[in-house]
């Protein structure tokens, strides 16, 4: 490999970064985007819930119930309605998630040690979210009904009664619970994929498209350098970009890394060779501009987001989907992200889904490689 070829193949490819504005604003300005939306606006937390009430007892103790709902994080009482069919028009409408509706003698059921049912009435069209908001509630009910029990067993002089089985649920990694811990390092995987795929894979079918191709075939350049001098520019671009999105984390969402930095970085560095050589091998099959865009997007973004573990769980899928998540690069680094930003692993627990990367890597490197050889390089 010559170095002074490579250099030149280097500085060409930056000279053609800063005249096309569009490559540079790909390259800065969507991940900047992207981090931005994703951080603020996509969260798996579900709280203060749109709640509406309509209490048909008015009592002190109906009056107490729905205090503790509203004085919890998870709901807002948004309305306390006349009667039933307004709550249905606020589901109707989507108004509101939760209607409950508490009927007459609520209280004097309960002090008569009868039963006294709640109809509660959920917003079920997503149904993961439905499903979140039902288990809130049943964990609500259950912790009324052991105060009422409680209270019972004070008026009649009795020693409280503890519970046979005592869980004491301590949460690792993730104390808070907070989904935005796990998107934000997330999102560094989609925006290597756009830096790195997505517009490498424009490079070498751009060269077919205006016929400067023949031009490099008849220079003294070789396969490795051709690939080496086009994804030069774009493997730092790509650093400078995730290291942009760990401050824009960490100074907007709070997000801190717990592991080690510079194996976070070598990581990175693996998975952006992963998806450069990703990209230049789209290129070079392609040959044209807007299939390797298309392909690109179907092959390397919308795996990243969907096939990852990022977003959607992979275990809750068919498993043929679950077969194909192992040939997608983003599953391998959302675990080396898991692993370095939220639970402080080291090398020793990482390093499998680091030797895939490196493999996968291997791989589409000696196919670029033979591919531009055979057209002549």
């Amino acid at each position: 490999m010559n170095p002074t070829r490579l250099k030149a193949l280097i500085r060409k490819e930056i000279y053609h970064l800063v005249r096309d504005y569009r490559s540079l604003y790909l390259a800065f300005a969507i991940p900047l985007i992207l981090i931005i939306l994703f951080g603020y606006a996509l969260s798996l937390d579900v709280d203060n819930v749109e709640t509406v009430v309509v209490d048909y007892d008015k009592s002190e103790l109906s009056r107490d119930f729905i205090s503790k709902l509203d004085a919890s994080p998870y709901f807002h009482v948004a309305g306390n309605l006349v009667r039933t069919k307004e709550a249905i028009d606020y589901l109707d409408r989507d108004t509101a998630a939760v209607a409950i509706i508490i009927p007459p003698d609520f209280m004097k059921n309960i002090q008569a040690d009868r039963d006294a049912p709640l109809q509660i009435l959920i917003e079920g069209s997503d149904p993961n979210f439905a499903g979140i908001i039902r288990g809130y509630l049943t964990a609500f009910t259950e912790q009324y009904n052991q105060k009422l029990l409680l209270s019972f067993l004070n008026r009649q002089g009795m020693e409280k009664i503890s519970p046979p089985v005592d869980g004491r649920i301590r949460i690792w990694f993730n104390e808070d619970l907070e989904s935005r811990n796990f998107i934000i390092p997330g999102i560094i995987a989609i925006i290597i994929m756009i830096v790195g795929a997505l517009l490498t894979s424009l490079i070498i079918a751009r060269e077919y498209e205006n016929g400067t191709m023949e031009t490099i075939k008849s220079l003294p350049v070789k396969a490795g350098e051709l690939l080496l001098g086009k994804a030069f520019p774009y493997f730092f671009i790509g650093l400078t970009d995730v290291l942009i999105a760990m401050l824009l984390g960490q100074l907007l969402f709070g997000v801190v890394m717990k592991g080690n930095f510079f194996l976070m970085i070598i990581a990175t560095s693996l998975y952006l060779a992963v998806a450069l050589s990703l990209g230049l091998f789209i290129s070079t099959v392609t040959k044209s501009q807007l299939i390797a865009n298309q392909v690109a997007i179907l092959t390397t973004y919308l795996p990243s987001v969907l096939l990852s573990n990022f977003v959607f769980p992979i275990v809750n899928m068919p498993k043929i989907l679950q077969y194909i998540t192992y040939i997608v690069p983003a599953r391998y680094y959302i675990d080396i992200l898991g692993g370095i930003y939220l639970r402080n692993t080291g090398f020793s627990h990482l390093w499998p889904s680091m030797a895939v990367l490196m493999f996968i890597f291997t791989l589409l490197t000696s196919l670029n490689y033979l591919l531009l050889k055979k057209e002549g390089l």
